[in-house]
């Protein structure tokens, strides 16, 4: 960035992806003004009570295995230095039992929200947060993004703005030749109370992840302190997060061929009518990687570039949303790595991953197909 340009962002987004690229602008010095049309932080897919931070495993590396293996330990060093043990995280070792990847492995159970409100509360007074302020259009006048409301009115203006509204992004940021590919999976983790002795020593992932106890003394009330959990289902286009019997006997399933006593103890649950259930939408893009960097020009998909990143870019306007499944994982460092780039630095990234999150690479993409 110029120096003498203002150090002021809109960020549009309160769940992981948003509280990532707020907290890394705060330490480097931005006023970061936080919308969300929720009534506070981490309301939407970032809700999740428990997650698994862990890499994405391949027999071969692949771009989603290496952002992973980069990401884990940035999330991890945030937790340490941010979340006290025992209230949003504990560290755990995971048995890997399917076939790309075996072994145990070092890997921590997050609550989501608990990183969230870490990160919100480090930014202290260059943060100003705006709660129930949904975002309905992103306007550009003279040299300034403006967050409009339905009516079209400004909500907030800033010289930048960074979207990270997981699937708003289909709304906020301007099409480059076609609709974003992004949409919808949801997923449903099935839960209950501890209250027996956990039945497995660690957690277990296959086709999904069982895990056996988790202590935590920040779980919202409606939530015990200590549960066991398996999750989740990845259903593709859905969207509705009302939890369903039906993703209860896939989780079901799944953990049958993990610990078959903890399935018969979910399956007996559901059918007492105790078992408990969460269920969130995550936005992904069609090939499974994250949006981190500047939005391409509308214009971009009929210009011919030899890469992607040489695409004419919207001034001032930034993405990092698409993290799928993978937001603990992904969420710590690709704020940091976007808070580098609209500081004019380049991102400690190879080209090839720099290219592989462009959120120019569709625009790229069509503009070589053609009409």
């Amino acid at each position: 960035m110029p120096p003498d340009e203002p150090h002021h962002a809109l960020v549009i987004g309160a769940g992981l992806a948003g509280a990532a690229v707020t907290a890394a602008l705060c330490r480097r010095g931005w006023q970061v003004t936080l919308l969300d049309a929720a009534e506070g932080p981490a309301r939407a897919a970032s809700a999740l009570p428990v997650g698994v931070l862990s890499p994405h495993l391949t027999r071969q590396p692949t771009p989603m295995s290496r952002l992973t293996a980069l990401g884990v330990p940035v999330t991890r060093a945030e937790l340490e230095r941010l979340v006290p043990e025992g209230a949003g995280w504990q560290p755990v070792d995971v048995d890997n039992r399917g076939a790309h990847a075996q072994g145990r492995q070092a890997a921590a159970l997050v609550r989501p929200g608990a990183l969230v409100q870490a990160w919100l509360t480090e930014a202290g007074a260059r943060l100003d947060t705006r709660w129930n302020a949904p975002v309905a259009s992103l306007s550009r006048h003279q040299g300034q993004w403006q967050a409009l409301d339905a009516r079209g009115e400004p909500i907030a203006t800033a010289p930048h703005a960074v979207v990270a509204a997981a699937l708003g992004t289909r709304t906020l940021a301007p099409e480059a030749g076609a609709p974003w590919p992004l949409g919808p999976v949801m997923g449903q983790m099935s839960l209950g109370a501890l209250d027996c002795a956990p039945l497995a020593e660690r957690p277990q992932r296959d086709d999904g992840v069982f895990v056996p106890e988790y202590r935590d003394s920040g779980l919202a009330p409606h939530w015990p302190t200590v549960i066991w959990a398996m999750g989740s289902t990845y259903a593709r286009g859905q969207t509705d997060t009302t939890p369903t019997d039906a993703a209860h006997r896939d989780n079901a399933a799944r953990l049958r061929t993990l610990v078959p006593a903890a399935a018969d103890r979910l399956e007996s649950l559901l059918a007492d009518g105790r078992l408990l259930g969460w269920a969130g939408v995550r936005c992904a893009s069609m090939d499974r990687l994250p949006l981190v960097g500047a939005a391409p020009d509308p214009l971009s998909w009929t210009t011919r570039q030899r890469t992607a990143a040489a695409l004419p870019r919207l001034p001032g306007l930034w993405l990092l949303s698409a993290l799928g499944s993978r937001g603990l994982s992904l969420a710590a460092a690709c704020g940091q790595w976007l808070a580098a780039e609209m500081d004019g630095e380049t991102p400690p990234l190879d080209a090839d991953l720099r290219a592989a999150v462009d959120p120019a690479r569709f625009a790229w993409r069509r503009a070589r197909r053609g009409p």
